[in-house]
């Protein structure tokens, strides 16, 4: 009896180290491109037709490899093709950074960003991802769960309020809003006069930092000082602060690895 009950108990350790390895059980490249029916036709689509300016950034075939194997994504999917087709998009002369494989312009991409911010080893259950930013330290990511029930919808990090604002807009009406939408309506009180003769040489790992903080009562961001800051230490310390001023919000934090 004692001999089956070990048995038993072997077995079931087993089971749970495999079933622990399946989790994070990576999909095979060949199996992410998607030849036959990819959503980058698509995507082109909307770019030739976008109302803002639109760049897409060149992209590394090697690299954009890489990207889609660690952030499992199918190009069949926008974000994937995205991903595969782009080193990134900027929109409105780099205001907005949308997220793809990487450039010398935007050096930074979908799977290197979100490790050890959002997930710690890639193949990871994500909370969130995060997907775009902007030039005033507003981030942009696709609710897993983490942000709350809208599973797959794109939120919004507000700079000005440091909590995370549904869009009700899944990645693919997201890239619209980007491409087609009154991004100056959008980004009331959060550009000042002269933003436009700043933002078409940035480098899109810096963002602008504040002072007073765009989240303080009372702030004129016309009257504020700013200066570049790594895109990287903007979203830490946003992500700290929003937990710090909603802890008695009721608003649900994400469990990322911060």
């Amino acid at each position: 009896m004692k001999s089956i009950l070990k048995t038993l108990f072997i077995l079931s350790l087993s089971s749970f180290s495999l079933a622990a390895s399946a989790q994070n059980k990576l999909i095979s490249l060949d199996k992410l491109i998607n030849n036959t029916d990819p959503a980058w036709p698509l995507v082109q689509k909307w770019i030739g037709a976008a109302k803002n300016k639109v760049e897409v950034l060149p992209v590394d075939s090697t690299k954009a490899k890489e990207v889609l194997y660690n952030s499992q994504m199918t190009t069949y999917a926008t974000l994937g093709s995205v991903i595969y087709n782009t080193g990134g998009i900027m929109v409105d002369n780099g205001w907005i950074r949308i997220l793809g494989s990487g450039s010398e312009r935007l050096s930074r991409n979908v799977a290197e960003w979100n490790k050890d911010k959002t997930i710690k080893e890639y193949g990871d259950n994500v909370p969130y991802l995060l997907i775009a930013d902007d030039a005033v330290g507003g981030f942009f990511a696709i609710n897993y769960g983490g942000l709350g029930k809208d599973i797959k919808n794109v939120y919004y990090l507000e700079p000005n309020t440091l909590t995370w604002q549904p869009l009700g807009a899944g990645y693919g009406e997201f890239l619209i809003f980007c491409f087609d939408s009154d991004l100056s309506k959008f980004y009331k009180g959060l550009r000042w006069t002269s933003w436009d003769q700043f933002i078409g040489n940035l480098d899109g790992s810096k963002t602008y930092s504040f002072r007073p903080y765009l989240w303080q009562e009372g702030t004129d961001i016309e009257k504020c000082t700013r200066k570049l800051v790594p895109t990287e230490d903007m979203y830490r310390f946003n992500v700290m602060k929003s937990k710090e001023i909603n802890a008695d919000k009721g608003i649900k934090k994400d469990n990322g690895k911060q």
